[in-house]
């Protein structure tokens, strides 16, 4: 699974891990990101920069479930979707990524959107940790805002994926007593990394991500051990790179298939307008997010149909 460092070439690990290099029209996707966003606060109720720490990151948006068709709140609270923004744990932000909610308040689910610090501020492990600060605060509060914290579902894009499926490896009665072993049981990462390895030698990330062996050693998910009663859905775009094609079958060779049933490519999507799929009430991507909030019937009936593809 691991590669020799010697065999990483910088020219060809830019051209497999810039991802706005390899999307021309990356900036169209990312004003419109902002635009749907600023759009979502504006016209759905919400809750802004709740913090969740003392760190001046570390804060989380709130968008309570709107009762589909008029139907009552589920008994003990809506299904929570927490989302984790990506940006190779160097960029973006929450109010980038408030576009995500609508779809999501609307089927049912409340939608839970956290920042963190930035590299080279802090470090990959020091992100991980604060997403657990958040989640934990999640489960905490997340019933005074109408959401059920037995129903937390984890989405991440990119870095946030990276995150997600570090978040269902926490020991979550080591990090503080009063919490659960299982904070949160389903996780859906998007085009995800787990192997940090790669970055390491990745010329355009060296110096922001400031990687050390050690941060590789902790905060890789495929070096982690497989989390227990947790399910994770990984998928990629079928127009990414090679290399995060890799990635995304390494979790489930290396977490196998119990943990993690869903593993694919979805057809002709980028890194970017993977996003948009997401959000697409009639695409797979969303269904699959669904389906693990709660709020849909099974994409799948049994694990085996699990393809390489999910066209």
């Amino acid at each position: 699974m691991k590669q020799s460092a010697e065999i990483w070439n910088p020219e060809w690990l830019d051209s497999m891990y810039n991802n706005r290099a390899l999307v021309p029209d990356h900036a169209d996707y990312f004003k419109r990101w902002g635009e749907d966003s600023h759009h979502a606060r504006k016209s759905l109720v919400c809750t802004l920069d709740q913090a969740y720490g003392d760190g001046p990151a570390e804060s989380l948006d709130i968008f309570p479930a709107a009762a589909p068709d008029g139907s009552p709140v589920p008994e003990g609270g809506a299904p929570v979707l927490v989302f984790i923004h990506g940006g190779y744990w160097r960029s973006l932000d929450k109010a980038d990524h408030s576009f995500i909610a609508p779809a999501f308040t609307a089927a049912g689910a409340c939608v839970v959107i956290p920042n963190y610090a930035l590299c080279p501020a802090v470090t990959i492990p020091e992100i991980s940790l604060q997403m657990v600060k958040a989640l934990a605060w999640t489960w905490r509060n997340i019933a005074d805002h109408g959401g059920n914290p037995r129903r937390i579902t984890v989405v991440g894009h990119s870095a946030g994926g990276h995150l997600a499926a570090m978040l269902l490896a926490c020991q979550w009665m080591t990090y503080a007593i009063d919490l659960p072993s299982d904070v949160f049981r389903s996780a859906l990462s998007i085009s995800g990394v787990f192997d940090l390895e790669p970055l390491r030698h990745t010329p355009f990330l060296k110096d922001s991500l400031q990687l050390t062996p050690e941060h590789v050693l902790k905060a890789s998910p495929a070096l982690l051990p497989r989390p227990r009663r947790k399910t994770l859905y990984s998928v990629a775009g079928g127009a990414e790179s090679a290399e995060f094609l890799r990635q995304n079958r390494l979790i489930q060779d290396v977490w196998g298939r119990v943990t993690v049933p869903i593993c694919g490519a979805l057809a002709d999507l980028n890194h970017f307008s993977i996003l948009d799929a997401l959000i697409e009430p009639s695409h797979r991507l969303h269904e699959l997010a669904l389906e693990l909030l709660g709020l849909d019937k099974p994409v799948y009936e049994e694990p085996e149909l699990s393809q390489p593809e999910l066209v």
